[in-house]
């Protein structure tokens, strides 16, 4: 296997191996539109702070993208999922 891929594949598994994050990427891959962090960390019960490492991690692995709007950031599943994406994404939607 080729160490790009290796290396992609590992960052991605790292980012699914935490359960707060298989949970935001839940509720991100229900969502019809992007998610204010705020909504996620009211959802998920934890911090700003917190959510933003888990999604800074989530965004690392090419899971999901971020937009800023004024103060708040707006979260969504990336739109161009590798193909290791898609599947992950199959298994916590």
């Amino acid at each position: 296997m080729p160490a790009a891929r290796v290396d992609a594949l590992t960052e991605l598994f790292r980012a699914l191996s935490d359960p707060v994050r298989l949970e935001i990427l839940h509720l991100l891959a229900r969502a019809e539109t992007p998610v204010c962090v705020c909504d996620i960390t009211r959802a998920m019960g934890l911090r700003q702070p917190t959510v933003s490492h888990h999604l800074a991690r989530l965004r690392d692995a090419g899971l999901v993208t971020g937009e800023r709007r004024g103060v708040w950031s707006h979260w969504r599943v990336h739109p161009d999922l590798t193909d290791a994406g898609r599947v992950a994404l199959a298994l916590v939607g």
